[in-house]
């Protein structure tokens, strides 16, 4: 039996950190960010917020980190800034990611922060199938105060969820052995007194 296409591309995909350029051009960024946008969203909250971040100014997230860091008594230890650096260096694009939860607070927020992570999850599997490759980082300062500020995101009213950096893998990834989905999966049996 074949494999169907789009279920191929979805068993296919993984995480890759070292991307480079090309990144996404117009017309592929616009497929990502209109996948993004087919998330669940319970109420229509519409909790999606993202922040374009150029290649020009990716660099400036690590002094922002590490300005963050000092601000809250927690500096960044050299090995780190070196790493987020290398890593940095190369990566095209990055998207800032954050939930807007519901105002009126009539859906709770965490399913705003479920259909953000579905929202991403989504951009990831586009990417993907666009011959691009992505990453979602919640280091770089993600939570220390004054970040989400820096990157243009209300601090009272959204909540920062980290980046995507996208751009074409530097090495082809190798395979990646996944967990045997029975591992996690049981069947519920319900209680006597809820049989029929």
């Amino acid at each position: 039996m074949s494999m169907n296409p789009l279920l191929e591309v979805l068993l296919d995909r993984q995480s890759v950190k070292f991307v480079q350029a090309p990144g996404p051009d117009a017309v592929q960024l616009d497929l990502i960010l209109q996948a993004a946008m087919r998330a669940p969203d319970h109420g229509a909250v519409r909790p999606w917020r993202f922040k374009l971040i150029p290649r020009q100014h990716v660099p400036m997230l690590v002094d922002l980190a590490i300005q963050a860091g000092q601000a809250a008594g927690k500096p960044m230890p050299d090995f780190k800034i070196t790493k987020w650096r290398a890593w940095l260096a190369r990566v095209p694009l990055v998207i800032a990611i954050a939930c807007r939860p519901d105002p009126s607070g009539r859906i709770r927020e965490q399913e705003s922060l479920l259909s953000v992570g579905t929202a991403v999850m989504n951009m990831l599997n586009a990417a993907h199938a666009l011959g691009l490759a992505g990453f979602w980082s919640t280091g770089m300062g993600t939570y220390l105060d004054g970040v989400a500020e820096a990157l243009g995101f209300d601090a009272l009213d959204e909540r920062f969820m980290g980046y995507l950096a996208l751009g074409t893998p530097i090495e082809q990834p190798g395979p990646v052995i996944r967990p045997d989905y029975r591992e996690f999966v049981t069947e519920w049996q319900p209680s006597p007194e809820f049989s029929a």
